[in-house]
């Protein structure tokens, strides 16, 4: 039931007409519990969309009645016109929730530059009628009004003793930090104070989705929010909690790699013996967006080459003649020159594993994500039309 999946929490999804396939574009999730924490995390990019600033305002205070999502539509780089357009959002939801309009968040996801008057009408009608159908039981729904290029729906949901966390995510493209390209609502009805809330979402988001990257490509209206309401009664341990937000939002980012735009292949670079998880990283990430590597990967070669080419790249400490290179559990390369023959290497399967040994240090990371394809790159360029 996703997001729904907690006690005390409802939602809905409405077909508005912001898509022209008439599925449904406008999501509502509203937090009926007696606690009214909130907490997210935005986008680092430094455009961001009307609804980013709108919320960044609004959640300060980190209280948080609803949230309010749209599809088929950005709303970015639209002017104060657009900036109104999610102001009158927030206020046509909370005139009919009866709460603040600075308490309720607001998403938007779809094409840069759509926004106009027709943009503006169509989502008030959505909010207002999305708000109308709230239930226990609309969860599905509302994660189906998020979707995009997504292909399939996005949900998950951890349970622990005597509490739950549930949450949906939208994302197949623009998969990059911060937090890869997506709209993601969590809910819990654990009991948490505002700043466990937000430590708890930052910790779990540095790990998951800021650690997926599709395409190198940053979007302008990434938001994960996270809603706590207490209906359960349980103060969970601040570590549980953590733990078990994490896991789902590991979770979520498999699934929001896995519908990646066009990808044939899901790609896992574990970065090993690195001297800091800040240098694993930034080695796997060199990795995941290297084109010839992601090209090659799509072709089922296993040239580890251009991994080696690509780690290069970074300021890393490391010796590039003392690097291994594992492909799907085959060592292809051994203190920087040929190992096994690349014949032992298979990479038909989609998921495929590589794993950098730098032989530094201690610490490791992983970074998510896929091949390069023709299909990914006939999406993007028809993408407008």
């Amino acid at each position: 039931m996703s997001v729904t999946a907690p006690a005390g929490f409802e939602a809905a999804g409405v077909a508005a007409g912001l898509k022209t396939t008439g599925k449904p574009d406008v999501a509502v999730v509203v937090n009926r519990g007696p606690r009214k924490v909130g907490a997210a995390v935005f986008t680092s990019n430094r455009a961001k969309a009307n609804p980013i600033i709108w919320s960044q305002q609004a959640v300060a205070d980190r209280v948080v009645e609803a949230v309010v999502l749209n599809s088929g539509g950005a709303n970015c780089f639209t002017g104060s016109f657009g900036f109104q357009t999610t102001h009158q959002t927030a206020e046509k939801a909370a005139e009919l929730l009866g709460v603040s309009a600075g308490d309720v968040l607001v998403c938007s996801t779809g094409l840069i530059g759509v926004g106009d008057e027709v943009f503006r009408g169509k989502v008030l009608a959505g909010t207002e009628q999305a708000i109308a159908a709230l239930s226990a039981d609309g969860g599905e729904v509302a994660a189906e009004a998020i979707m995009t290029t997504d292909s399939v729906s996005k949900a998950a949901v951890v349970t622990r003793d005597g509490w739950t966390i549930g949450g949906m995510a939208k994302g197949a493209g623009m998969l990059a930090p911060g937090l890869a390209t997506m709209l993601v609502v969590i809910t819990t009805d654990a009991v948490l104070e505002p700043l466990e809330a937000d430590a708890a979402l930052r910790a779990a988001t540095g790990t998951t989705f800021d650690r997926l990257d599709s395409d190198g490509c940053m979007s302008t209206n990434d938001q994960v929010t996270l809603l706590a309401n207490g209906a359960s009664g349980v103060v969970p341990d601040a570590e549980d909690f953590t733990a078990a937000l994490r896991e789902l939002c590991q979770q979520l980012a498999v699934k929001l790699q896995g519908d990646a735009e066009g990808a044939s292949h899901d790609i896992t670079i574990e970065v090993q013996h690195a001297v800091s998880e800040g240098e694993a990283v930034d080695v796997g990430r060199s990795v995941a967006r290297n084109n010839l590597f992601k090209a090659a990967i799509f072709g089922n070669d296993p040239n580890w080459g251009r991994v080696l080419a690509a780690i290069g790249t970074t300021n890393a400490q490391f010796d590039p003649y003392d690097v291994d290179v594992w492909m799907n559990g085959v060592r292809v390369c051994s203190e920087g020159g040929p190992d096994r023959p690349r014949e032992e290497v298979d990479l038909t399967p989609r998921a495929t594993h590589l794993v950098i040994d730098l032989k530094v240090g201690e610490a490791t990371a992983t970074i998510l994500t896929n091949d390069l394809t023709h299909d990914y790159v006939h999406e993007n360029s028809a993408y407008a039309s």
